[in-house]
This record gives C-alpha cells, sequence and structure tokens, in this order.
C-alpha cells in the first residue's frame, strides 16, 4: 500500500482490501520486470469467489444484464466516493447519473408529456439492482424494493384529496398503479400509459362506473361482459360464431384486458405474451428454450393467433404456409400507418412498431413458384406427383423444418437439430444426389 495509499481512502473502500492485495492479485517479477494480473481468467469471474450469489448461472429470474458477465461496469473494484462502491451515484443528471449511462428513461420527455418527480430521488429509491426471484412478479423482473401498490403508496397517499378527486372518488387502494401509470415517464399528462381505453382517456368514468358503495367498485351493468358487448358487440359475435373457438375468450373480458389502459395496444392486463401464457402453460415451458421466436415470446402471441376465434386450427391467421410467409415471404407487403407510426399485417388485424423489420432483422425469403429456401431451388411447398398432378408425393411446408415457438439451437429447427447438414440428412438419401429423398 506503500504506493497504492489512494486505495485505502474513500467513502466506500472495499472490504477486500483489508485481506491485503494478493487476495485478488498476482504478482511476478521477472528480470527486474513486475507483472501484476488478477487471480482468475475474468473480473467478474474474481468477483463471484466472495460474492457466489451473485452467480448468473445460479439465479433464477431477470438479472440485469451488467450483472452476469461485467461487474466493473457498475462498480470500481477498490474505493468509491458512493454506497456499494459504484462508478457514479444513482441520482443527478445524465453526465452524473450512473443507470442513464445505459438508461435513458426521463430523459427524452415529450413536450405535452409528463415526467415521475421520484426520478430526481434517484433510482434507487425505487429499485435494488440485484434483486431477482420468480419470474413474472412485477418486484423480481424490475428490480423493485417491493411490488406496487405497496411501492407507490410510500410516497402517495391514496386517501388524500387531491388523490380521491382525479379517481373521480372511485375505490383505487388496492389497484396496480402502473396498470394505469408509466412509473418513468409518458406522452401524455399524470404518467398515463401509452395506450387508453376511450372512455377513461376521455374522463368519462360514469360510462363503465355507478358511484362506489361501500368502499367497492360498482358497475352500470351486472357484470363486466355485459358492460362491455355495449360497445364491442362485434367481438361477442366473433367469439361465439368463430368456426374454432377459443375458451379463454368466453370468460370476462376482464380477464384478459385492462378496462383502463396498458402499455401495449389491445390493453392486456399484464403484456402479449404472459397474458396468454398464465393458461398455457405448455407453452411458457418453450419459453425456457436458448432460442426464441420473436413473435412468440416478444411481440406476442395475437401475431399469429386469433385471440377470440377464428376459422383455422389452433386459431391462426392464416392457413400453412402463408402463416410464415406474411413477413417472410418475397411478397410480404406491411401496410404503414404514418399517424400511428405502426406497421400492419393481415389485412391491418395486427399492428407492429415502424421499424420491426428492421429492428428484428426479419429475413425475406427468395422465394420463387414455391423454391429458394434454405437453398436455391429448394421447395417450401407440397410437391406433386409428376405422373399426376393431382396427387401430392412429398408433403412439405415450413413445418416440416422449423418450430413456430422456440429451439435449443439456431434457426428454430425441429426436434431441436442443429443447422448443419445432419438435419439434410434426416430426408434427403446421401449428399451427391440432394434431390433423392427418404419416403
Amino acid at each position: 500500500m506503500a504506493c497504492h495509499e489512494d486505495k485505502t481512502k474513500g467513502k466506500a473502500v472495499h472490504s477486500a482490501m483489508a485481506m491485503g492485495c494478493n487476495s485478488c492479485h498476482e504478482i511476478r517479477t521477472v528480470k527486474d520486470v513486475t507483472h501484476i494480473k488478477l487471480i482468475t481468467p475474468t473480473p467478474s469471474a474474481l468477483c463471484l469467489t466472495c460474492h457466489a450469489d451473485k452467480n448468473a448461472a445460479e439465479i433464477k429470474g431477470k438479472i440485469h444484464p451488467p450483472a452476469v458477465r461485467d461487474c466493473l461496469k457498475c462498480h470500481d473494484p477498490h474505493t468509491s466516493e458512493n454506497k456499494n462502491q459504484l462508478l457514479k451515484p444513482a441520482t443527478g443528471d445524465q453526465k452524473e447519473n450512473l443507470c442513464l449511462t445505459c438508461h435513458t428513461t426521463g430523459l427524452n420527455v415529450p413536450e405535452k408529456g409528463s415526467r415521475h418527480a421520484a426520478l430526481d430521488m434517484g433510482c434507487d429509491t425505487c429499485h435494488t439492482t440485484h434483486k431477482t426471484g420468480e419470474v413474472g412478479k412485477v418486484e423480481f423482473d424490475f428490480h423493485l424494493t417491493k411490488a406496487p401498490p405497496a411501492l407507490c403508496i410510500d410516497c402517495h397517499d391514496p386517501k388524500g384529496a387531491d388523490l380521491q378527486k382525479a379517481h373521480q372518488n372511485q375505490p383505487f387502494d388496492k389497484a396496480n398503479c402502473v396498470s394505469c401509470h408509466d412509473p418513468h415517464q409518458s406522452a401524455s399528462p399524470k404518467l398515463m400509459a401509452k395506450f387508453m381505453h376511450p372512455p377513461f382517456a376521455d374522463k368519462q368514468c360514469e360510462v363503465c362506473h355507478a358511484p362506489a358503495k361501500d368502499g367497492k367498485v360498482v358497475l352500470t351493468q351486472a357484470d363486466a361482459k355485459s358492460l362491455c358487448v355495449t360497445c364491442h358487440s362485434e367481438k361477442t359475435d366473433q367469439i361465439e360464431k368463430a368456426k374454432v373457438q377459443h375458451p379463454g375468450a368466453a370468460g370476462d373480458c376482464t380477464d384478459c384486458h385492462s378496462p383502463h389502459a396498458s402499455q401495449q395496444p389491445g390493453l392486456p392486463k399484464t403484456n402479449a405474451v404472459d397474458i396468454c401464457l398464465g393458461c398455457h402453460s405448455e407453452q411458457a415451458d418453450q419459453a425456457k428454450k436458448r432460442v426464441l421466436h420473436q413473435p412468440a415470446f416478444t411481440q406476442g402471441c395475437g401475431t399469429c393467433h386469433e385471440p377470440h376465434g377464428g376459422d383455422n386450427d389452433h386459431l391462426l391467421r392464416a392457413k400453412g404456409n402463408a402463416l410464415c410467409l406474411e413477413c417472410h415471404g418475397p411478397d410480404s407487403a406491411p401496410q404503414k400507418l404514418e399517424a400511428e407510426h405502426v406497421l400492419t399485417i393481415f389485412g391491418g388485424k395486427v399492428k407492429l412498431p415502424d421499424d420491426y423489420y428492421k429492428k428484428n432483422r426479419v429475413a425475406i425469403l427468395p422465394l420463387r413458384y414455391g423454391l429458394g429456401h434454405p437453398v436455391a431451388g429448394h421447395p417450401v411447398q407440397d410437391l406433386l406427383d409428376p405422373k399426376d398432378p393431382t396427387k401430392v408425393a412429398k408433403q412439405l411446408n415450413c413445418l416440416t423444418c422449423h418450430q413456430p415457438h422456440s429451439s435449443a439451437q439456431e434457426g428454430l429447427l425441429v426436434k431441436d437439430q442443429a443447422n448443419n447438414m445432419a438435419f439434410c440428412d434426416t430426408c434427403h438419401k446421401n449428399r451427391f444426389e440432394m434431390k433423392s429423398t427418404k419416403p
């Protein structure tokens, strides 16, 4: 420490300093040249020798990305003027706040938008960076100090006159605040969520609500579904008359939809993926695989499936290859709605962000006459018998080779197989005559 005394001073000194430099560093001198390196191959591996509870490989739940492999992205290994040896504090403006090195939350608020004042108190007012736990619980997924509404009530008194008036004296103290409000910033006043139910957005609460009674919500109709169909009767018709019906759509609309607001179109109570996985647990298991199909586990199940009922098996929006080629086909032509900054597919039934294709690098296949993937001349649809074109000699479609939801390997190939020639061998008799296939 004679040369590095500065490493022992500061408001937050790493406890390992008391153990001596050799607890982390290996020092070698060769021909009067001193070499210093860590005793482990990487800094994160070194940190885990003491902080084993932070090992991402053994933690269940969502982990803050820097904590997976790079402790030094946030922490100084020796000393700091900030608690937990952070490189910067978790408060202040973009230049001062460590979190804002990666996150832009609260920095670009629209002119008529709103910003949560709690941001000025510091990110750690609401967040505990390393907190993890059961996937699906907001407290753990977003590393919160506690789950809402308990977190919100720490600052906002639900019995306050101003809040009571803003909620038109409807009971809200047990409601999930973030189902209607964005906790950071919004393009709308009062931190309202991005998508709002029109009566809610227009403050026409009386359309759906009668005055509260005994501290409980009272609807203007007998139940939630009866209330919804007064405006959305076309959905009732779809649910009841669909050739292939969705049992989940037969219940209350509010089983899946928020009646007030949501961060996603269609007003799902959670998000466009988890709202379906709550019932379809077999697909939730698919999410554990390494490679996930973006529409299935990010954009939302409704990208490919009709949630209220449809005409095709599995509630798919199109039959056979037409479903996949809506995005991946050479004739894929999403329509752009400039005013909404979205693209639409399936005749306007599905809306995607306007940068969806570019951001997700959606592959457009160079197909002609049903040929061209994965190599030129390879068929992607049924092969007809040349002797009798009315008969199918070989059934073939996208699902012959690909899984629609997830895979353990790149390419989403069936049975989690790797993308190599061994996969091709499952159909082709030999590699010298690839046109010849096994029966």
